[in-house]
């Protein structure tokens, strides 16, 4: 069953209209120490206005930069020539096998690429940090946090809809549709690998390179 998401007409240009849409979210705002991840691209809007209402809400999470979007805008900076050779270096990366392996394979990136083209391997080497954050998160479900997909996906239908009407209307019938068209695509969803391992996460259990090592209460005592 697909629930009404939370939603927040946007009237300005300051992060109050996110800060409204996260915290009337189902499920209520989060905790102070509640754990978890956000995965995002960075967009304008969302740089200045959107991520500064995300770290206030969730300020617990980790941040997990998009690997898609990122891909796209490095090989976006190089030649075409370059590109195929660019992108089996950023795969090497993110798919490593721990955290150590993908520091090495952004060091080979950086000492392969960066003489001739320092501003495309910027865009890896200054991000490290948010590019690597799935890596404290369980194994299983590291396809769906190292990218954006799962919620681009999600709307790929209404977008597509919206396309062939030139629009939605009013906010009301907005809602309506695109609640009737998620509902109508969730048969087809694939379902997120390693489900049952959100509750430990934000129950504050701690992994290592997708290995649970300790949990919060017991590193306490």
């Amino acid at each position: 069953m697909v629930k009404r998401p939370g939603r927040e007409r946007g009237r300005s240009r300051s992060r109050r209209s996110p800060r409204r849409a996260l915290l009337q979210r189902p499920q209520g705002p989060s905790s102070p120490h509640e754990r978890g991840s956000t995965v995002r691209d960075r967009p304008a809007g969302l740089a200045h206005r959107g991520l500064p209402a995300l770290r206030e809400v969730f300020f617990a999470a980790r941040h997990q930069r998009c690997w898609v979007h990122k891909a796209r805008n490095v090989t976006n900076a190089l030649p075409k020539s370059a590109q195929p050779g660019v992108t089996k270096a950023m795969q090497e990366i993110y798919n490593a096998e721990d955290r150590a392996h993908a520091e090495k394979a952004i060091e080979a990136f950086a000492k392969t690429y960066g003489a001739k083209w320092p501003k495309a391997v910027a865009k890896i080497a200054d991000d490290r940090d948010e590019l690597l954050a799935f890596y404290d998160f369980p194994a299983e479900p590291w396809i769906h946090l190292r990218t954006t997909n799962p919620i681009e996906s999600t709307f790929s239908t209404v977008k597509l809809r919206t396309k062939v009407t030139r629009g939605a209307g009013s906010p009301a019938s907005a809602l309506a549709m695109v609640f009737k068209l998620v509902e109508s695509a969730q048969v087809r969803w694939r379902a997120i690998t390693g489900a049952h391992l959100v509750a430990l996460v934000r129950s504050g259990a701690r992994f290592e390179n997708g290995v649970m090592v300790e949990r919060e209460e017991t590193a306490a005592a």
